[in-house]
């Protein structure tokens, strides 16, 4: 198999893990070394658990949250990827209470690879704003 099928199926093997929020296969997936910046944490997360790590923390206020992969661009060292997040406010989520609203908006990922095939890094192209706006959080 070469990079481009490799990578492509990671990132299927990849939406199963953090809709599941599967360990094991976040360990096998994730380079231990690679570091996350997220908003859950001043300082920098790391690997598989570093980034189950945010996952965990969006169920705690979308515990039906869901990431579906809707288009990729892949390359040999990099995927790009479309995502429909989608799901309940069901929790407390940054000082806003819960609203029972559900949620669906569209993002971009870049996910760059090791040549062992492992995410080492995760860059958001639009982040949480639309999960804020289509909230209605200000």
């Amino acid at each position: 198999m070469n990079k481009i099928e490799r990578n492509k199926k990671t990132m299927e093997r990849f939406q199963t893990c953090i809709n599941t929020c599967d360990k094991n296969l976040a360990e096998e997936l994730i380079d231990a070394k690679a570091e996350f910046a997220s908003l859950i944490s001043d300082e920098k997360l790391y690997g598989g658990a570093g980034y189950l790590s945010v996952v965990e923390f969006m169920r705690k206020s979308f515990s039906d949250i869901h990431w579906e992969i809707v288009d990729t661009a892949v390359e040999e060292n990099k995927v790009a990827v479309s995502w429909i997040c989608s799901g309940t406010h069901d929790g407390e989520f940054m000082n806003f209470p819960p609203s029972g609203k559900k949620f669906s908006f569209s993002c971009m990922n870049f996910y760059y690879f090791n040549d062992d095939g492992k995410i080492i890094k995760d860059v958001a192209a639009q982040g949480m704003m639309g999960l804020f706006q289509s909230l209605g959080l200000k």
